[in-house]
């Protein structure tokens, strides 16, 4: 019973009693739930899953009620139950995810309102709580109106872009009834962020070609750096024009024609940065979209975690049903037609990025977590280049590996006859990734290469 109600439940929380003296400990974790997107909190199992039971259930469950009703406002919706296994009472409280947001904790002059982070029940900060209040109100941060005439901007890059997309020219009823503009002439934060002008200073893009792996390579400087800023579809065409100048392509010959071999796919690019668009956490004036060029990768990052606070699977291959956190924003890209409203985004960004690669394994990972969402797409050509070329280490600091080249460099060790397919399915990884992490240790001087004997070992330095 226990593990088909963990299954079922969206997230989940195990307190091994009730603590009535100290009840903020599992309240707050209510709050949360109830926040982002529900969630069961078990009483009477350990946090290795082991039941251990609840004293008095009977009390313990008026008790659990009564603190709920008293200290969590507004209140959220809730069910109270319980169950017997291996003799012991479990009483599971499994909170639904509100529409009245957000839900505080209050006891004793604190008010303090809390969402998930991984497993954890963290205190909102200010821009997770202002979101939280708009989604209470029933709106969104595109959705608002602000004190910006229409009348004292242009327009000019949104309206070409949307004629020739839609062959279809905007008129002002288009931009009330679209939500960018109000009856009177005032724009919606949405119609700020199609504006030529860079009305709000944080809506920007920086795009930068590292000369390496990471941020700050021993050779530190970038090859190519960009800010971007003003209308967010002349972003999108920006970041776009920035890739294109600094990635690559190669051609091979084919029976009829020559065939193309670009690093990344045009459209599965174009998809992440649209999603980083019409995603990204506005109300964070602090930071921008970014993106990031590596020998190896492409990363696109803006500020946001998955609006529906749902947790996110690094590798995904199926549609993933999403809310969208700015939807005028999405609607006008829909419109011309740089997404669609299937939420199929995601999936196509891998399916189209592993296409490139043809080994039937992923090249693409998601991350959000810390605040941000973050795209990371694999180049397809990089794993053709040398992998023993030289690097400029700087004397006496010690390397640090990857975790790759570190899970890598161990099963070596282990079997220093091992092949390249044969760590990438040990590991589970894609051949790519096991070549990364040789390339890494190689560059390292740890791994020297394979002996030329029939058997064929790796060399490793000592």
């Amino acid at each position: 019973m226990l593990y088909e109600l963990i299954a079922e439940s969206s997230d989940y929380e195990f307190k091994e009693q009730l603590e009535t003296k100290r009840p903020k400990s599992w309240l707050k974790t209510i709050s949360s739930f109830a926040n982002t997107i529900g969630g069961t909190i078990f009483f009477g199992v350990d946090d290795n899953q082991k039941i251990v039971g609840v004293d008095n259930p009977q009390y313990a469950s008026d008790q659990i009620s009564e603190k709920i009703n008293a200290k969590i406002k507004p209140t959220p919706i809730y069910v109270l139950s319980s169950f017997v296994e291996e003799g012991k009472t479990v009483i599971t409280v499994k909170v639904y995810p509100g529409i009245s947001t957000p839900y505080f904790y209050e006891s004793d002059g604190v008010r303090e309102s809390y969402i998930r982070s991984g497993n954890q029940s963290i205190v909102a900060p200010n821009h997770i709580l202002n979101e939280l209040i708009l989604k209470g109100t029933n709106q969104t941060y595109d959705t608002i109106r602000t004190a910006h005439k229409k009348s004292d901007y242009s327009f000019s890059f949104f309206e070409a872009t949307f004629f020739n997309t839609t062959s279809t020219r905007l008129t002002e009823e288009d931009y009330i009834s679209f939500g960018l503009v109000d009856e009177n002439g005032f724009l919606s934060n949405a119609g700020i962020l199609l504006a030529d002008q860079a009305i709000y200073r944080h809506n920007r893009i920086f795009c930068t070609h590292w000369n390496g792996f990471d941020k700050a390579p021993f050779n530190d400087e970038a090859i190519d750096d960009k800010e971007y800023s003003g209308s967010v579809v002349k972003l999108l065409f920006s970041a776009l024009d920035f890739v294109k100048a600094n990635t690559k392509k190669k051609w091979r010959k084919g029976t009829l024609q020559t065939i193309e071999m670009p690093e990344y796919d045009e459209l599965a690019v174009r998809e992440a940065i649209v999603n980083a668009i019409i995603h990204r956490e506005y109300t964070r004036t602090g930071s921008e979209i970014t993106v990031n060029i590596y020998k190896d990768r492409l990363e696109i990052t803006s500020p946001g975690e998955i609006f529906s606070g749902k947790k996110i699977e690094k590798t995904i291959n199926k549609v993933v049903a999403s809310e969208r956190r700015n939807p005028v924003i999405a609607d006008i890209f829909a419109r011309m037609k740089f997404m669609d409203r299937r939420g199929s985004g995601l999936k196509k960004i891998t399916e189209r990025t592993n296409a490139l690669f043809k080994d039937h394994h992923n090249h693409v990972e998601f991350y959000s977590e810390d605040g941000f969402f973050k795209v990371v797409i694999f180049n397809a050509n990089y794993e053709n280049e040398p992998i023993n070329e030289p690097i400029n280490e700087p004397i006496n600091e010690p390397i640090k590996l990857s975790e790759n080249a570190e899970v890598v460099l161990k099963e070596i060790k282990k079997d220093p006859s091992i092949s390249q397919p044969q760590l990438a399915e040990k590991l589970g990884v894609s051949l790519s990734t096991v070549k990364r992490g040789i390339k890494e240790l190689t560059e390292a001087n740890i791994l020297i290469g394979k002996t030329s004997n029939k058997a064929g070992t790796w060399i490793i330095k000592e």
